[in-house]
């Protein structure tokens, strides 16, 4: 199940890569206006999580336990809530365009810029929102092949445009987000023609309920996704207000830096999620020791892929962030942030799989605290305090140094679960 995740999520995290590079040889500052906009794209992408991991958690537990009428409920009630709210965030987003791409923290050299792609992408959100929620509906009934037939079929249509609507047609920044649009709208259509195969569970309005019990677990399943993400997006938004201090190469290879860092970690989030079935249809039929099997699994799988990808970053991280912008000052920002970011990833695997755990076991209150520690509780303080006292390196650091704190605090929690569900912690 692990193998299709993160296939897809490798996918989509190299064509945003793709997207970064065309737009780079661009100009400096719509490298900037993408890494600026990139937040707003991952709280689409959150909302998405939010009722496709919210839905999904309790679609694994009810197949478990063979209640196939009320997983049916769900995935219908799931997906059009999704979709509805995708709609709410265009409206909203085109409604407040300028002060919300100012407020994400725009310079006036890269605002055009900003408006120019953010208003597109808005355009997408339906379909982004829905396509997140179907991808994790199928992936958690075991059917992670189709899911992840789904998001490369966009993934791939968007590489090919991107560069055929912003440089062969001239459209610059804009032709970059139509293509991603498009590659968007493409995903959703697939996916909705994969529930119809492989056992899926169909999709019918008439399913579609407005039942408090029905909202309250994908409230309880999804809120450690929308945290985790929405907090993500925070994150950007911090770094990128304060790497804007230094001007829009700082803005331009924190941007970079992240977009990178999302590819490798990628394969992790696929492996987690690959997990995430695994661990539910087991845990609501009582199979513990398999949920504790499958966790050090993917600790041991998680590391061997981990160590000596970052190895090797770490010695060429400089030419890593050159490809993607020419830019000497870029290159030397970006190269000393992507360092400090690799040697806490490890930390960030075993936090990430037992947040995953967590979450879909039904823990939700441990869950959405760890959700809450990477991007939130322990990283606000970080890019507050470590730039005061050490300038632009504390931007730099900022993220590394809330991995370790949230490493500390997820021990505890992991820890406790293992006891309170299989008696020990080997």
């Amino acid at each position: 199940m692990s193998v299709p995740t993160v296939i897809s999520m490798l996918v989509t995290s190299l064509y945003n890569i793709v997207d970064t590079f065309y737009v780079g040889l661009i100009s400096t500052q719509a490298t900037a206006a993408v890494g600026i906009v990139f937040p707003v794209m991952s709280i689409i992408q959150a909302c998405g999580f939010f009722f496709g991991q919210g839905s999904g958690t309790y679609i694994s537990r009810t197949l478990g336990a063979r209640e196939t009428g009320s997983a049916s409920r769900m995935a219908a009630t799931g997906f059009f809530s999704s979709f509805l709210f995708g709609v709410l965030i265009t409206v909203s987003g085109l409604l407040f365009l300028k002060p919300l791409s100012i407020a994400l923290g725009s310079t006036s050299t890269i605002l055009p810029y900003t408006i120019d792609f953010l208003r597109i992408i808005l355009l997408g959100a339906p379909f982004l929102t829905a396509s997140m929620t179907l991808n994790n509906q199928i992936r958690y009934q075991g059917n992670a092949f189709y899911g992840m037939f789904g998001i490369v079929s966009g993934a791939v249509l968007n590489v090919v445009l991107v560069p055929v609507f912003a440089f062969s047609l001239g459209m610059g920044i804009r032709g970059a987000a139509i293509g991603t649009v498009i590659g968007q709208v493409c995903s959703f259509i697939v996916l909705l023609l994969m529930t119809r195969h492989g056992g899926n569970l169909l999709l019918k309005f008439r399913n579609f309920s407005l039942s408090g019990g029905m909202f309250s677990e994908i409230l309880k399943g999804g809120t450690p996704s929308l945290t985790r993400q929405a907090l993500a997006s925070i994150t950007t938004l911090m770094m990128n207000v304060a790497a804007g201090t230094y001007g829009d190469a700082a803005i331009a290879g924190m941007s970079i830096v992240t977009r990178i860092s999302f590819v490798i970690f990628s394969i992790i989030i696929g492996l987690g999620q690959g997990f995430q079935p695994l661990c539910g249809f087991n845990y609501g039929a009582g199979l513990f020791g398999r949920v504790r099997s499958g966790f050090r699994f993917c600790i041991k799988a998680g590391l061997i892929f981990l160590i000596p990808v970052c190895i090797v970053c770490f010695v060429f991280s400089a030419s890593v962030i050159d490809i993607l912008r020419h830019d000497s000052a870029v290159v030397e920002i970006g190269s000393a942030a992507f360092r400090w970011q690799i040697v806490t990833y490890p930390l960030a695997l075993f936090v990430m799989i037992s947040n995953m755990m967590l979450q879909t076991s039904g823990r939700a209150l441990s869950a959405n605290m760890l959700a809450s520690c990477r991007n939130g509780i322990c990283f606000i303080p970080m890019i507050l305090i470590l730039p005061h006292f050490f300038g632009l390196a504390g931007v730099e650091a900022s993220q590394a140094a809330s991995d370790v704190l949230t490493f500390l605090i997820c021990i505890p929690l992991t820890v406790r679960y293992f006891k309170s569900v299989c008696g020990d912690v080997k």
